[in-house]
Order: C-alpha cells, then structure tokens, then sequence
C-alpha cells in the first residue's frame, strides 16, 4: 500500500486542539439546563427525589433536540425525540432482564436508528436517544406498571424541555427567522466590505443562504403575513449578492467602487441588526439615504464608473427593497397584500420517507452499512456488558452508540476526545466534590453548571464537554445514592471498552470516503452545467433559480468529502490533490457563472442574444462531458473548441452595439472558457496520475 500522507497522530492532535467558537445562545443553555435541574429541585423539595430523577432524565437525554430552527419544526423534533425516549425506556424496563430479547431489541433499535442518518443530524438525535434510553433502562428491568411510570416520566421531561422551548413563540413569532434573515444579511455586509477575493475560495454565504431556504420555505416553515417579507428579503439577498459578486468582477473605478461597496455594507450591517433585534430599521434608512446621496454624486454628477452604472443603480434600488420589506418583517409588520405560495427549490426538497428509506436499503448505501455496524456493535456491547457483569455496564453499549458514526473522522474523533474527556471529567469531578460542601443542595447547584458547561461547549469542543457531561451524570446517579468515586472510575472502564468497541467496528465494514469523492465531485460539476444551461436561457428565470440552489448545495457536500476523505488513513495522495483542485477550480467556474447571470441584462444590450445562449450552452456541454469523465474514470475525450468559439463570437460583437457591454462579453466569455479549460486540464491530469499511481491488477 503506498503511503496516503495520513499522519494518525497529526490526526489525533488536530482533534485534541480543533477549538471552534461555541455557537449555542445563552438563552438556550439556560433552558435546556431549567429543564433538567428544576424537575430534580422540586422533586429533592417535596420529598419525591426518584420522580424529579425521572423527568432530569429525560430532559437530559433529549436536549440536543432542541435545535435551532422554524418553532414547527422545533415542536416536531423535540415531541419526536421524547416520544422515542418514552417508548425506548418502556422496553428496556419491560425486557430488560431477558437476555435474548433485549438483543434483539438492541438489534432492531441499533438498525433502525442508525437509518435515521438518511434524514439529516437532527432525526438522527432521536435514533441515537432511543439507543441510549434502551441500554440504560434495560439494566434495572422492572414491573409492566413501574415501567409505565418511569417511561412516562422520561417521556414527561422531554415534554418539559419542549415547553421550555416553545414558550417563546407567542411573543416572538417569527424569531428563529428573523435571526436566519439578520445571519444572511450580516454576512452580505462582510461580502461588500471585501474589496477583492481570492477566486479559489468557495462564493460566499454558501450555507447560510441554504439554511435560510430551509427556515423560509421549508414544510414546517411559519405562516403569517409577514412571512411575505421575509420571502422578498430572502429574493432580495440572493440578487443583491450577485451584484456584489458581478461589481468585483469589473475591476473598475476602484474608488468609485470601494466608496459606493462601503456603503452598501453600511446599510446591509444596519437591516442585520434590525432583523436580529426585531425594531424598524432606522439607521438602515438613514445609511440608505447616505448611499443615494453618494450614486447621484458619482453617477447623476457626471462621475466615471467605467461600467458600474448599471449595478450601482441595481443595487441601490434592491437595497431600498430590503430596508422596506424590513420594516415590514416581524410580528409586529402588516402587510397589506396576501402571501403568495412559495415552494422549496427542487434541489432542496426530500423525497417520500418510505422512498428514501427503500433507496437506502442497499450495502451499498453510507446509511445501511452504518445500520447494520450499530446493530451489530450495540448488541455485542450488551452482551458483552452482561457477560462480564461489569459495573454500570450499560455505558458501554451507551458509549458505543454515541462515538459510532457513519465515517471513519467522526467515528475517531468522538473516540478519542470521550475517553480523554471522561478522564478529565474523573479528575474534575473528584475536585469539585471535594471543594464543595456535602450538602444536597449545593450539589445540585454544582450539577447545574457542569449541565451548563455540556450544553454551552458541545459543539465547541466535545472532549471538553464530555468532561462536564461526566460530573453531571456522576452527581445525577448520586441523588439515586451510588457513590461518585465507583462511578466516575467504573464510567472511565466502560467508556474506553465502548469507545474501542465502535472504531473496531467501523474499521471491521468500513465505507471509506475514497470510493465517493469522485461522485461527489461529479454531481458538482453536473450541477454547474445545469446553472450554465439555465443561464442560456434567460425566459425560464425561476428555473435558474432552482439550478442555483442545486449548484450551492452540491458544494457543500463535496466540500464535506474531501474533509472527510482528509481525515482517512490510505487515502491516496493523487486523489486528495485531484479533489481539492477540481473544488477551487469549480470555485472559480461558480463565480463566473454568478458574474454571468447579474450580468445578463447588459448582455441583452448586445445583438445575436442567441449566439451568447448558444456559447454559454457549449460551455455547459463542455463540463457536463467532464463530469461524466470524472464519474467514468476515464481522461476527457474531445471537447468543443471552446476559446475559437469564444473569439468567433467577440470578433462578430466587436463594434456592434453598446461598448460597455461588448467589453463585458469579451471578458466574461474569456473566464468562462478559461475555467471550463483548466477543470478539463485537472481532471486530465489527475486521473492519469491516480491511474499510474494505482498498482496493477495481477
């Protein structure tokens, strides 16, 4: 095996250091940990400790559920999540003692929960839940009517967390989208800021544009008046990006341009805080009129834009839209005309549930083999933690269920980062304990930050999050009178079996990212021709717009690929360098396309529009071709001569018609084949350097 370039311990300490900035709202934390402490408090005050145990439990267990989001979406996933942790824990209860159907039981759940990742992160929470409730409750079977009454209990404290969750919603209607809104137009203020871009860099505001969608017009999207606002903000970002985008592309005036883009960030910054704290936007009118003021001045006054003209005034005017329809955003707007329906773009929208279940059905399928390896592993850790009797045993199955994930990074990572934090968490614990007093109620105080401390930095830093979640269950099992010590060291032993358990079955069946990064790749590129070809034909607007949104989504998944294929051991090195090079050359091609599009209504100053359609559709012919090369593994065949094609069509525009426009067409049409030519080239070369690199068949 030739050498990949995987360093295991570069690997572990990039994982050991990777520190991101924690991204949950305080307000958030403080709920999920009321949810979870005040049901022990008021069971601890009235003498009903194992009740308030109960509903701790279940709050606990279901937190991660409380996601962010649309508050129908919200109710939908948290109900979901404590549905499955009351039915889970009503099984382990009833079968818990019964050696054979409790696999069984573990089996089933294992295989079912982990198809859930088919359908996002957030559903599979409630898979995951469902295998942690199942191996907990099933240490301490019990009587039909006790199970009944611990598993409505659990049931109850996900149904508190929810409440918690929701109270909101009256007051603040529409706050999840108003933050959505504000987190686009923020970023599109740091998009005009930006002076110059590096062309390799992925476009910006990629994922927040598609999380906007999502929140806007997605199946548990809000309904209201004002939701009209918002679907005309969200339009109104996607266009004011494009002009952004297209005005760098120009290289003109640059202190026209500097001046007039300072500006627009100015009144793009002023509509983000305005979303965000729900008030009219005042200062965004007033930073509006400020940029008026500066287009009559270098426009109306006679100043030299070399060619900005159009996009100065486009922009303006979408920003005088958006500063309006954020006055009208919130609960508290009335907008005078009823919404108009609009739907998910296609490329966002998710098939049947029975239908994507049965297409994943398959061994070839990410979902099914990771099904099958929790299955497999979650009844083995069971077994196991009954065969040798260990204490606390049910976290080693528990251990397995959560370090388990359907790629080889996460499954490591999570690995390496539970042990040392249960380590860490031992010590922690042991100190805190000793330093505080022996009282009940000082206890819990101590739970409640450690709870705080978990939910604040579990997406900043899991290792340490971990070491919370230790002291936090450690004085939750001490209410129930198991003494801290035995628990903490009993966890530290189960935890690393569990954790070894679950990279042995992940390397046993793997499914490495190296056997899918071409086809990640390849859809990209099939989805940039899609959005060339809509671009050619300027009469179908709405379906640009899809094929925009199918472009922006098959980036990030093939960003994720090569991240993941990153952190793989045996990862061939041709591949990884022929990955990243396809990605910022598709960058590149992703912007020009974008410059395109902005651009098309100075295009149709131009005669022969048709010719320019029929370029454009070359060129998406061209990367089509490449894709399919890439998917076949096999060198580009011939391609249309794309740059004799490209001069033909100048040559035949050169003094004919506007000259800004000709200008543009001459180099727009010069990047466009520019890009189709270097991702011909790279793959060209890439391929042929993966083949040579592969050994031969004997």
């Amino acid at each position: 095996m030739r050498p990949s370039g995987y360093s295991l311990r570069a690997h572990a300490i990039e994982s050991l250091t990777d520190i991101k900035r924690p991204d949950v709202p305080l307000r958030v934390v403080l709920r999920n940990t009321a949810a979870v402490i005040l049901p022990l408090a008021v069971g601890m005050a009235t003498g009903h400790p194992q009740i308030g145990l109960g509903v701790a439990a279940g709050a606990l267990d279901t937190m991660f559920s409380d996601q962010p989001g649309p508050y129908r979406q919200r109710m939908r996933q948290l109900l979901l999540a404590s549905l499955a942790a009351g039915l889970a824990a009503l099984v382990g209860f009833l079968i818990g003692g019964q050696l054979l159907p409790i696999l069984l039981a573990t089996a089933a759940c294992g295989f079912f929960g982990g198809m859930l990742v088919v359908f996002g992160a957030d559903t599979a929470r409630v898979g995951m839940t469902s295998m942690i409730l199942l191996v907990i409750t099933a240490s301490t079977p019990t009587s039909p009517s006790h199970a009944l009454g611990g598993a409505a209990l659990i049931f109850a404290g996900g149904v508190l967390l929810t409440a918690f969750s929701l109270a909101a919603w009256p007051l603040q209607r529409y706050w999840p989208e108003r933050i959505e809104l504000a987190r686009v137009y923020a970023g599109l203020a740091a998009l005009a800021r930006e002076q110059a871009h590096d062309d390799a860099e992925v476009p910006a505001l990629t994922e927040a544009m598609t999380s906007l969608q999502r929140t806007l017009l997605g199946r548990h999207r809000a309904h209201g008046r004002a939701m009209e606002a918002f679907g005309v903000l969200l339009e109104l970002a996607e266009r004011i990006r494009l002009e952004l985008t297209a005005m760098a592309e120009l290289h003109a005036n640059p202190a026209v341009h500097a001046m007039f883009r300072d500006d627009a960030a100015r009144v793009l910054a002023a509509i983000a805080e305005a979303l965000q704290q729900g008030d009219p936007p005042e200062r965004a009118d007033r930073a509006l009129q400020t940029l008026r003021a500066s287009e009559r001045a270098l426009l109306d006054g006679g100043g030299n834009a070399d060619g900005l003209t159009a996009h100065i005034h486009a922009l303006a005017g979408q920003l005088a839209a958006a500063v309006r329809n954020a006055d009208w955003a919130g609960s508290r707007g009335e907008l005078r005309a009823s919404a108009a329906e609009t739907r998910l773009p296609n490329s966002l929208r998710s098939s049947s549930t029975w239908a994507t279940l049965r297409a994943n059905l398959t061994p070839r399928s990410v979902a099914f083999r990771h099904a099958v390896r929790m299955a497999v592993c979650l009844s083995a850790a069971l077994w196991i933690s009954r065969l040798l009797q260990l204490p606390h045993g049910y976290w080693l199955p528990m251990t397995a269920a959560i370090v388990l994930r359907p790629d080889f990074a996460a499954t490591f990572n999570f690995g390496l980062l539970r042990v040392l934090g249960t380590v860490l968490g031992l010590v922690l614990t042991t100190v805190l304990l000793h330093v505080t007093p022996d009282e009940p109620w000082a206890h819990l105080a101590l739970m409640a930050l450690l709870c705080m401390a978990f939910r604040y930095l579990a997406g900043a830093h899991y290792g340490i999050a971990v070491a919370a979640l230790t002291g936090t269950v450690v004085i939750l099992l001490s209410f129930e009178g198991v003494n801290p010590g035995l628990a903490v060291s009993d966890r530290v032993l189960n935890t690393a079996l569990g954790c070894g358990m679950a990279l042995l079955a992940y390397v046993a069946w793997p499914t490495w990212e190296r056997g899918r990064a071409r086809a990640a790749l390849a859809v990209m590129l099939d989805a940039y021709a899609s959005y060339l070809r809509a671009l050619a034909q300027p009469d179908r607007g709405g379906h640009r717009n899809d094929t925009r949104t199918a472009a922006r989504t098959a980036r990030t998944n093939a960003q994720a690929s090569i991240d993941r294929m990153r952190t793989e051991p045996a990862t061939p090195p041709e591949l990884l360098a022929l990955a990243r090079a396809l990605f910022a050359n598709g960058n590149r091609l992703a912007r020009t396309a974008m410059t395109l599009e902005a651009t098309l209504g100075d295009l149709a100053a131009l005669p022969a529009a048709d010719a320019i359609g029929r370029f454009v559709e070359r060129n998406a012919d061209a990367v089509q071709a490449i894709a399919t090369a890439l998917r076949e593994r096999q060198p580009p065949g011939a391609l249309p001569k794309l740059r004799a094609m490209q001069r033909e069509l100048v040559t035949s525009m050169q003094g004919v018609g506007d000259r800004t426009a000709f200008e543009l067409l001459a180099r727009i049409s010069d990047r466009l084949v520019d890009n189709v030519d270097t991702l011909a080239h790279v793959t060209k070369r890439g391929l042929s350097e993966l083949a040579a690199a592969e050994p031969p068949v004997a």
